[in-house]
């Protein structure tokens, strides 16, 4: 019992640091801390340590694999401290996998080619749901990371928009490792990037995912208004950049 005191301790404080660190870097960027959400994401860890984040203050998980968040969802959901929580899925979605995902996930942050939608938005249609969705784009050009290129959501995030099924909210993307010039760059480039397709289409998109635990304070700095913490939240061993 000392041990889960512990940790949900960890836990609890881990989170406050979070948040300081996203206001000081919104503040630099002139901006509220309020338009920036921070999801824990739970992929690495079970449903007792996701109960115990619940506890701490975590309100919004990410999975990256469905089956996984299938059975998270299972093992929490007769968990009263759970309530009001929500589960995004953030990692690539096969097309076979699918239907695990719609009418569970609260927003889908990896929509990564118009075929995707396209088969997306059929299953949402014959179950009569609308799924969020982000689309993803590759700003970096890594031939290692997928996503639509910037061009090609140029070309296909209003075609993508009309779909019957799905709601287009804003454009996700993943910076370089290790590299924070390079993750400006990215991140800022998909801000750029959104601005001139909510020109081009007249979508509100006001959702930007991007940034991670090593480089979320550059991302909140060039505009994410969602970011995606996993070791930061959960690894004790992780250490914060100073």
């Amino acid at each position: 019992m000392s041990d889960v005191f512990s940790y949900e301790s960890f836990l609890g404080e881990r989170r406050r640091e979070v948040l300081e660190r996203v206001a000081r870097a919104a503040a630099r960027a002139g901006r509220d801390a309020s338009e920036v959400e921070a999801i824990a994401v739970s992929k690495t860890v079970g449903p007792e340590e996701v109960l115990l984040a619940k506890r701490a203050g975590w309100s919004a998980f990410g999975e990256n694999r469905p089956q996984e968040l299938v059975r998270k969802l299972e093992a929490l959901s007769g968990e009263p401290d759970m309530a009001g929580a929500r589960f995004d899925m953030i990692g690539n979605l096969q097309k076979n996998k699918i239907n695990q995902v719609i009418g569970r996930a609260a927003l889908i942050h990896s929509v990564s080619s118009a075929h995707l939608a396209e088969a997306i938005s059929s299953r949402c249609v014959a179950r009569g749901i609308v799924a969020d969705v982000l689309l993803e784009v590759n700003v970096s050009g890594e031939a290692t990371k997928s996503g639509l290129s910037p061009d090609e959501a140029r070309a296909g995030a209003e075609g993508i928009a009309a779909l019957p099924g799905i709601r287009v909210l804003g454009l996700m993307t993943m910076a370089p490792a290790r590299d924070a010039d390079a993750a400006r760059r990215t991140f800022s480039g998909l801000r750029e990037l959104a601005a001139e397709l909510r020109g081009r289409t007249g979508l509100a998109l006001p959702t930007l995912s991007c940034g991670m635990s090593d480089d979320f304070e550059v991302a909140v700095e060039e505009g994410s208004t969602l970011i995606r913490l996993g070791r930061c939240v959960f690894d004790q061993g992780y250490a914060l950049s100073r």
